[in-house]
């Protein structure tokens, strides 16, 4: 049991981790403690990914895509160029899902065969209610052609056909491309904009992570080990909603097994206000790790709406005290601040949330939001002048307006 102030124990009680320890736990798993402005080497990006162990792709692009804003956020001399290098050139990376669509170090391909067998099952039940008619029926074929033609794109081989029924309305061709790429048939080489490229996985996928083969149990642990170890401290329901690839019976059955073995122990961390502490499990060796922890650097950032830090939003309420959603689906009157708002990171605390935008050389703000308790002075105004100058530059826009008056 480790004397020191960040980890306390109480008689007959689990060890208590503190709240601001907890902050300073996850800000270092999540990569926001290292420093900022350090020069970004491709090897240092896999790195990054390795360490976060993945990172989530969207389509909205309001500033920027969200994983090169989720990058930029952890390292200023980030540059898109250097994910394209080691996705689409190295094959370092490599596209699929965990909770959504995500980049993923290749080494880990081997642990998501489970995941496509899994998944077959599951779209085909789901897309046979939520989909075109027909896609089942061409699935050979659209393995052929693609043997044939080599890269493929859904826009170039879709009937068009539609269902009218919104957001997800794909024709026949672009579900079985989708399904391939999910039961791994085929994987993604590139993208054109924001269109997957599809290719056989034997295309696109080295050798070495394509022929190699884990068994259940070493697949299981992996997952819980590994998300453990990335989320610092976790329920078995957040261990397995990390990846998304093992099922909560397996999370729990992993961490009673662990536990008994002395594998893991048990913790309380304490929440933000009057939330009551959360037992978790954690590996043995953290007390340790949190007493060697350094502050968080004291500087404001620009988060993505899919950063992984707020990726759990009850944790990040738990945790933070910060009640963040994305407002998207929401009808306009009804939300609560905007379409696609960002937050605001101040060393360990959420400190507020802005709603800006990249247009024709122009980042605009059009509303900023302070959390309570929060006061916009002097240096904090420069703070955040700067956080958006850095992006500023990121996005190569010409200059920052404001169309909103400060709180």
């Amino acid at each position: 049991m480790s004397n020191s102030a960040a980890h306390k124990a109480m008689p007959n009680t689990l060890p208590i981790i503190s709240n601001q320890v907890a902050r300073r736990v996850f800000l270092e798993r999540h990569g926001l403690c290292a420093p900022p402005r350090r020069k970004l080497t491709d090897q240092g990006l896999l790195e990054m990914f390795r360490s976060l162990g993945f990172v989530q792709v969207d389509s909205i692009n309001t500033v920027a895509r969200a994983h090169h804003m989720i990058l930029f956020a952890r390292n200023q001399t980030y540059r898109p160029a250097q994910l394209t290098r080691l996705l689409e050139r190295e094959r370092a990376l490599f596209e699929h899902w965990t909770h959504d669509a995500s980049i993923i170090p290749v080494e880990y391909y081997p642990y998501w065969r489970y995941r496509f067998e899994r998944d077959r099952t599951m779209l085909l039940k789901r897309w046979r209610k939520a989909r075109h008619e027909g896609f089942e029926e061409i699935f050979d074929e659209i393995l052929a052609m693609i043997g044939r033609n080599g890269p493929t794109m859904a826009r170039d081989i879709g009937s068009q056909r539609k269902t009218g029924r919104g957001w997800w309305d794909w024709h026949p061709e672009k579900t079985a491309l989708e399904f391939h790429w999910r039961t791994g048939n085929l994987a993604i080489s590139g993208r054109d904009g924001f269109q997957k490229i599809y290719d056989l996985a034997e295309n696109v996928i080295p050798s070495t992570n394509l022929s190699e083969r884990v068994d259940e149990g070493a697949f299981v642990d992996w997952a819980c080990r590994s998300a453990l170890k990335r989320l610092g401290f976790a329920t078995s329901g957040e261990i397995a909603a990390f990846w998304d690839i093992v099922t909560p019976s397996e999370a729990s059955a992993w961490c009673e097994n662990a536990l008994g073995a002395g594998r893991l122990n048990e913790v309380l961390v304490e929440n933000c206000g009057d939330r009551r502490p959360t037992k978790s499990f954690a590996f043995p060796d953290l007390p340790l790790k949190c007493a060697d922890l350094s502050a968080p650097i004291d500087r404001l950032r620009v988060l993505s709406p899919f950063d992984p830090m707020i990726r759990d939003r009850k944790r990040c309420l738990r945790l933070f005290g910060f009640d963040y959603r994305i407002e998207i689906f929401v009808p306009a009157p009804k939300r609560q601040y905007g379409y696609y708002v960002f937050p605001l990171l101040e060393g360990n605390r959420f400190v507020g949330r802005i709603d800006m935008k990249h247009d024709s050389g122009t980042l605009s703000v059009s509303n900023l939001w302070l959390e309570d308790g929060v006061k916009l002075g002097k240096g904090r105004v420069a703070a955040l002048e700067a956080e958006l100058d850095r992006h500023r530059r990121f996005v190569d826009a010409d200059r920052v307006a404001f169309n909103c008056a400060f709180p």
